[in-house]
């Protein structure tokens, strides 16, 4: 039963899954390989056996994507890395980019 000058409306929700970024670890000749292998285990919560295969895979390629998130971890992890790196010293490099 409806009430007289009553109005219903109808709401459309969408959900939507966040977008995901990469985030791509650079390498250089001055980090060291246990620093690298640390950030990895420590902020990107990777295992040992992982951590020194993605540390070798920067290594040798270049870069390696070392993780998807969305943006703000994505953007958070990559300060806490080089927040670490600049206390330490090196002049380690990490960028996002979308996935």
């Amino acid at each position: 039963m409806s009430v007289q000058g009553e109005t219903r409306e109808k709401i459309r929700i969408d959900i939507r899954e966040p977008r995901h970024y990469k985030v791509i670890m650079h390498n250089d000749d001055f980090t060291s390989m246990d620093f690298v292998v640390e950030i990895l285990m420590d902020i990107f919560h990777k295992n040992e056996t992982e951590a020194e295969r993605l540390m070798l895979t920067v290594h040798e390629s270049g870069s390696a994507a070392v993780g998807t998130y969305p943006y703000d971890i994505a953007l958070t992890k990559v300060q806490a890395a080089s927040r670490r790196a600049k206390e330490e010293g090196f002049p380690f490099r990490m960028t996002v980019e979308e996935a």
